[in-house]
């Protein structure tokens, strides 16, 4: 009988395991690094342990240190939780030999699919279908799809189109998944383009049952990781969803496999070829759970104890869509500071590791939330996570709420038409798709609410005659102006057809043309911009300096750092010819590396740093003299 859980990971999984355990009367322990001493999983267990330092490698990645904090925590089980030492076997058998519970497979079980190639030859002996592998030397057949052998979650996997370009990318996928798990190891296969992302949940216990969960789909992904999941599949045959569950089984049972994971699939018309097992629970579970009405976490620690299954799973009932809210910008690049407000509203399940003051670091992944929505139909479960991500008010960073909104209300994904290149180039949200509904004009209202609310704000910290409108002259020479980096606008007097119902500094009430809208303002200490959030969206605002401070000047051609990371390798030395396009180094932060191009064709005049060096966002790289003609 477990007693004490210790979760040996960090963010939206570990507070996910903590509500379980709370709901069974078991006792809790989180670990946590420097960077999340102030995390929320941290303050939610019973009990916390602190792994010194800050990188993964020397923190959540560290066996030995989170052997010892089981040890002086008392806890006698560990639940690995996803990604970091979930799929270790070297881990499993250190939790065991401690005299442990292993909340988790069999170390054999890990090991026979901790290895895709291995994997691969183990899935095509018990009659699951596969791709076939290529030599990554001699390759007879492009696009081929390089892939890390030891891990997933889209790092060490490229694309690649062309024989020029295999050397390159090969060694640039080696890189990223010796990084990220400590194996370089790679390989190929042929890529199957346009496909169906489809995975099936199984759950094994220690006596011979094994249950199929049924499948979830995750096709819409970009760089080969997931954006948005649901269950059931929308595109699929039953004839093919009995297939893909009859392998999942078939391929847990070859392993002897104990407890929650997932058997994944390429899917494109009746062909099903296999892509890998993850032999821990999926981020996107929660889709699974709320189709089937089961607690898989739940699940998971009574076959840990060696409770055995009833013979069948539960019946399926209605549909569930799953969003990842992650901290990145429109170009995909994570963001890191502090997130402000995290609200997130509606008749929807929120897993998230963050909280309104929460710190985003560099060193994790920038996933902050799941929501995830059910509904009777598939329709429905849409149309809620839409809601929710509309009125959702956050503050302080980047997200990707405006493409998963995007995404969700995109009549391709609506009418189940998903796969995996939704996000490519061509496909129906590519970076060159126009939206799917053009937004509708706001006529400057979120603007004209900001100026109101922050002069609002003026007249009730002003230490006299706070009665008055702010700005008050017996004669005026000239009108109340607010300026903004995105918008100029005249507040006083208002423009025409728009009436003021109420104006606080927290909340605006404006009406126009018969139509009365709420503005939900909010600005914070030591962040100079506006959030405005209305029906019609979210806007954010940066108001110009009346006495603007002095500035320094970027040099023209300057290559700015998107984000704060460590430079891996630099390219090009001062003095090279570049072209537009042409990688000039590389940056490596939360586990992925990202290559920082040429913006235009010229002369490298400056290299501003080496490599592991690390770098701040905003920091100059290096300087292109732009080529004139």
């Amino acid at each position: 009988m477990i007693t004490r859980l210790l979760v040996a990971n960090r963010g939206e999984i570990a507070r996910r395991v903590f509500r379980t355990c709370r709901s069974l009367g078991v006792s809790t322990v989180a670990v946590f690094s420097d960077a999340d001493s102030g995390a929320p999983h941290a303050r939610e267990a019973d009990l916390a342990v602190r792994l010194p330092g800050a990188h993964p490698a020397e923190t959540y990645l560290a066996v030995d240190r989170i052997i010892e904090a089981c040890r002086v925590s008392g806890a006698d089980a560990v639940h690995p939780g996803y990604g970091f030492l979930s799929e270790n076997a070297a881990f499993a058998r250190a939790v065991l030999d401690a005299g442990l519970t292993w909340v988790g497979p069999p170390p054999e079980a890990i090991e026979a699919m901790g290895s895709k190639i291995a994997a691969k030859r183990l899935m095509a002996e018990a009659g699951v279908p596969v791709l076939p592998s290529l030599d990554l030397a001699a390759p007879d057949e492009f696009p081929l799809l390089v892939k890390a052998s030891a891990g997933g979650g889209g790092r060490g996997m490229r694309i690649v189109r062309h024989a020029g370009e295999l050397a390159a990318e090969v060694e640039s996928a080696r890189r990223e998944a010796e990084a990220a798990f400590g194996d370089g190891a790679v390989f190929a296969e042929p890529l199957l383009e346009a496909a169906r992302h489809v995975e099936v949940q199984v759950l094994a216990d220690g006596h011979g049952t094994v249950w199929a969960l049924g499948e979830r789909e995750c096709s819409v992904q970009r760089r080969h990781q997931k954006v948005v999941e649901e269950c059931p599949s929308p595109g699929i045959s039953e004839r093919t969803r009995e297939l893909l569950c009859a392998a999942a089984v078939r391929a847990a049972r070859r392993i002897g496999y104990v407890g929650a994971g997932t058997v994944e699939f390429l899917v494109k018309g009746e062909r099903v070829a296999f892509l890998e097992m993850n032999t821990r629970l999926q981020v996107e579970h929660p889709v699974t759970e709320l189709v089937f009405g089961v607690d898989l976490v739940r699940l998971q620690l009574e076959v840990a104890e060696g409770a055995a299954l009833p013979s069948g799973p539960p019946a399926p009932r209605g549909h569930a869509i799953e969003a990842r809210l992650y901290a990145e910008d429109a170009a995909y690049v994570p963001q890191t500071g502090v997130l402000r407000r995290f609200e997130v509203p509606g008749d929807v399940r929120v897993d998230s590791g963050v909280e309104s003051g929460s710190r985003v670091s560099p060193h994790y992944d920038a996933m902050l939330a799941k929501i995830v929505a059910y509904g009777a139909t598939r329709a429905e479960a849409a149309r809620k996570l839409a809601a929710s991500l509309r009125g959702a008010r956050l503050h302080g960073l980047t997200t990707n709420r405006d493409l998963l909104l995007e995404i969700v209300t995109n009549p391709a994904f609506l009418a189940g038409e998903t796969n995996t290149a939704f996000l490519s180039p061509g496909g129906p949200l590519s970076p060159l798709s126009p939206p799917s509904s053009p937004p509708s004009g706001d006529g400057g209202l979120p603007a004209l609410a900001a100026a109101l609310a922050m002069a609002a704000g003026r007249r009730r910290e002003a230490p006299v005659l706070a009665g008055l409108p702010g700005g008050w002259r017996n004669v005026r020479s000239q009108p109340a102006r607010a300026r903004f980096e995105e918008a100029d606008v005249v507040y006083d007097p208002l423009p025409a057809g728009v009436t003021v119902v109420s104006a606080r500094p927290e909340e605006v009430v404006l009406e126009r043309d018969g139509l009365r809208r709420t503005f939900q303002v909010a600005r914070y200490d030591g962040d100079e911009r506006v959030y405005v959030d209305s029906p019609m969206g979210a806007a954010v605002l940066t108001p110009v300096p009346r006495l603007p401070e002095p500035v320094e000047h970027v040099a023209p051609g300057s290559l700015l750092a998107p984000m704060p990371g460590s430079v891996l390798r630099v390219e090009v030395a001062e003095g090279d010819t570049v072209a537009r396009g042409q990688p000039v180094l590389v940056l490596e932060a939360m586990k992925m590396e990202h290559r920082i191009a040429a913006p235009a064709g010229g002369v490298v005049s400056d290299v501003r740093v080496e490599k592991g060096q690390q770098v701040e966002a905003g920091a100059v790289l290096a300087i292109i003299q732009e080529e004139t003609t």
